[in-house]
Parts: structure tokens; sequence; C-alpha cells
């Protein structure tokens, strides 16, 4: 019968360790908190003049070309982990996948049909089961580079605690913004289904649709998305980040203006324009060394060089909306529609790997040679 992927990803992790609450991320970070340390936050200074660099182009392929047909022999360290814990965050991506318009739905409903009659002990499977459940319902495929190495970089991302208010003071001066009313998403495969994954972003002009605001034109003074603020940050550069991880908790201040307590956010949208990395380009230019380039690393860059850095995030013309998640969540929802389960889901680009396919990685811990090797979801883009 036909089956479903199953990718072998066989990486190098280098990444650095991150602070606060942890979000479901696929270098299972096992860091030391890192010191604490008074921060004040990072103000742009007022009158800073705002540029745009554009990213470079990336390499272009076809969809899933760099999967390889494996074999099930080659899944390095399949014997060795604890297989049940990935049971839930499983259970969580059939949930929705059996009911996505898809090509492959059916093949979803009668794979996570089959996993509803398996054997449990505690609400798990144990090793044996799993293993016989995954090869009877997938086939397996390494990920591979351009260049045909099997060998790459893995990153741990988290969810962030960022401190700020429901509305704009002095102490909170950064906006989060919700999705914009007029932004327009065009979903391609709608019009041709070769394009599937593919989608263009933009705004109405007359009757044709151009390009949205680069994050250097919403945040110019004043803003065109003025009046869509979702909430005020204290610091710019943690807003920066925030829309790098994609989802987090504000922590408000003020308890009495915002009644204290915290909002969860989560990705809404993003504003059609490329991502451009911001410590590459830190790299590039001569700024810091690629050791350097962590997010302490360039928090640190940026608290010495505040005349450069609005020009260094307007570098990065891509930007992220949000929108207020309901409070006691499991965990942030991914870009399946499911809370993202801590050490078990992974984001992916579905160009390359199919959003909700089970991933093997393996790899190493954060900073260390100790070995990591798990089954993980792709839950999240």
């Amino acid at each position: 019968m036909k089956k479903l992927f199953l990718l072998f990803l066989l990486i190098f992790l280098t990444t650095s360790c991150v602070k606060r609450n942890v979000k479901p991320n696929p270098s299972a970070c096992n860091c030391p908190p890192p010191a604490q340390t008074a921060e004040q936050p990072i103000e742009i200074p007022k009158g800073t003049k705002a540029t745009e660099v554009k990213p470079a182009e990336t390499a272009k392929v076809a969809d899933y070309s760099l999967l390889k047909s494996a074999k099930w022999e080659e899944v390095d360290g399949l014997l060795e982990d604890d297989l049940s814990a990935a049971w839930s965050a499983f259970q969580q991506s059939c949930s929705t996948l059996i009911n996505k318009q898809q090509a492959n739905k059916s093949q979803w409903q009668t794979a996570c049909a089959a996993a509803k009659d398996m054997p449990l002990t505690n609400y798990k499977p144990n090793n044996a089961a799993f293993i016989a459940y995954l090869t009877n319902y997938f086939d397996v495929y390494s990920a591979n580079n351009l260049d045909g190495t099997n060998t790459g970089l893995i990153t741990g991302y988290y969810e962030p605690v960022l401190k700020g208010g429901r509305t704009k003071s002095a102490q909170n001066p950064y906006p989060l913004y919700r999705q914009p009313s007029d932004l327009v998403t065009v979903e391609l495969a709608d019009i041709y289904p070769d394009l599937k994954y593919k989608r263009v972003r933009g705004k109405l002009v007359g009757n044709k649709l151009v390009p949205y605001n680069t994050r250097a034109e919403i945040e110019a003074n004043p803003s065109p998305l003025a009046g869509s603020e979702l909430v005020w940050i204290n610091d710019i550069i943690d807003v920066f980040f925030l829309q790098i991880q994609g989802s987090g908790i504000i922590q408000f201040e003020n308890a009495q203006m915002d009644n204290g307590g915290q909002m969860h956010v989560g990705y809404a949208d993003q504003n059609g324009h490329a991502y451009n990395s911001i410590g590459r380009i830190l790299i590039d230019r001569g700024e810091l060394t690629a050791d350097q380039a962590s997010m302490q690393g360039i928090k640190t860059w940026a608290r010495s060089h505040l005349d450069k850095l609005r020009d260094l995030l307007n570098s990065n013309p891509s930007y992220v909306f949000f929108r207020e998640l309901p409070a006691g969540l499991p965990g942030p929802i991914g870009a399946l529609g499911v809370p993202i389960s801590a050490e078990r889901s992974v984001a992916i680009d579905p160009k390359f790997v199919p959003l909700g396919a089970p991933i093997f990685l393996s790899t190493t811990q954060p900073n260390s040679a100790k070995p990591l090797k798990r089954l993980m979801l792709a839950q999240d883009t």
C-alpha cells in the first residue's frame, strides 16, 4: 500500500541555550540556566533614520526534491529512543491531519485510525508496537542538502517572557501588531494545484495586489498600522526576537492599569517578505564572529550600537503579526493547529518537509558531543 512520509534527519547540532520558558524545540536544550542580570531594555533613539537592506536570493528547488528514499535500518538510534514519549504529540497531530483538505488525507485517516487500535500501557504503546506501526504505515526518507550531504544545523526555539502593558507608555513604547485588515493572502494551490504550499501576501491597490509593507515601512513614524496594536513592549530587541520565536508570554508590570497577570500571544500572520538573519548580517559585516552571534551576543552588540540598530533590524524586511491566545493551553499553537509538545515538536519549511510528518532526529545535545536521537513531529513552520 502507499504509505506516508517518515523523515530521517542526520544533523549535527550547533546551537546556544536560551533562558526563560522552554518552548517545544528540536534541540531539547538541557542547558544550565544563565546568570540573571539586570538588563535595561534596548530602546532606539528617537529620530533614528530607518533604512532597509534587501536580503540575498535563496536557492530554489522543487518541493520535496531533497528527500531520498531510505531503509529503516539506516535510521540511526530508532531502538535507543523512548518512542512512547512522542505518542501524545503524534495523537495531537492525528487530531487535525485526518480532517485537513490535502492530497493524502485518506492515508492519514487510515494511519490515524489504526493508531487508535494499538495496544497501550498507561495510555502509550511500547517501543516494539510503535516501531511495527511506523514500518507498516510509513515509508522512510532521508533529508539531504543541495550538494547531497546529509548534515546541517538544528536550532532550538522557545517561548520567551516579555515585559509590557496593554497601553502605550514611556515604559512600554514598542507595539506588537495584530494581523492587519488589509493584508491579503493568496493560496496559490487554490488556483494552480502544482503550487502546493506556496502563497503570496500583499495588499490591494485598486484592483492590483502589491507587496505588503516591509519592516522599515511598518515601523516608520507614523506607522501605517497605527490602531492595530495588540499590546506594548518595553524592549525593541525583545519584540524582534519574539517575531523569530513566533509565540510568547507578555508579563504585565503595572498591576493597577493592566490588572496584573499575563497575556499569551501567538503567530497570526506575516507580511510576505523573506526572513533575513541579522546574526548572519553582523557576521558578514565583521561586527561579530560566528560564535558570538547568539541571541545574547546580538543583544550585547545592540546595546553598544544603538545608532546602527534600526538599520540592522530593517535589514530583515519580514514582519510577524500576533494574536492573543487562550489562557491555560498546554503549549503554544503551532502551524498544524495543535499545541506543540516540549522536546518532541519541530518547526519545518513545508517546501522541504511535509507538515505533520514524523521525523527521526539524529544529532547531539546543545554545545555537546552527547547524542540526541529522538522521534519528533513536524508541528510548526
